[in-house]
């Protein structure tokens, strides 16, 4: 049963950098879609970035293109999110996710696949504060 567990969250100032990680276990991150989605209290989760691990394609919402990236390492089985220049509005619950590509979702764009219903195995949340 795959599973993912994440680390890195925290407290941190306006301008500020994190890093998030995402450790799987019970599978190989080969042919994947990795995501990384968020949630505030009163709001829907919603994608932020996302990609295959096979593919070059890579999708970021307006409100993080250009702070955060998404990256992955196969030989360490993680996914990460490394982010820059946090404001008060990215705080949240930051949650990743992964989905074999052999469920129909190879080929797809990035942006069509960062929908968190495509996603079936979710890390367990980690929680982002900024706060001046």
């Amino acid at each position: 049963q795959p599973q993912l567990v994440e680390s890195g969250g925290g407290l941190v100032q306006p301008g500020g950098s994190l890093r998030l990680s995402c450790v799987g276990s019970g599978f190989t991150l080969d042919y994947y879609a990795i995501g990384w989605f968020r949630q505030a209290p009163g709001k829907a989760r919603e994608g932020l970035s996302c990609k295959s691990t096979v593919g070059t394609g890579t999708y970021y919402a307006d409100a993080v293109k250009g702070r955060f990236t998404i990256s992955h390492d196969g030989a360490k089985n993680t996914v990460y999110l490394q982010m820059h220049n946090l404001n008060l509005d990215d705080s949240a619950v930051y949650f990743c996710a992964i989905q074999t590509l052999e469920d129909g979702l190879h080929g797809i764009a990035a942006a069509t696949l960062c929908r968190a219903d495509h996603f079936h195995t979710w890390g367990q949340g980690a929680q982002v504060t900024v706060t001046a």
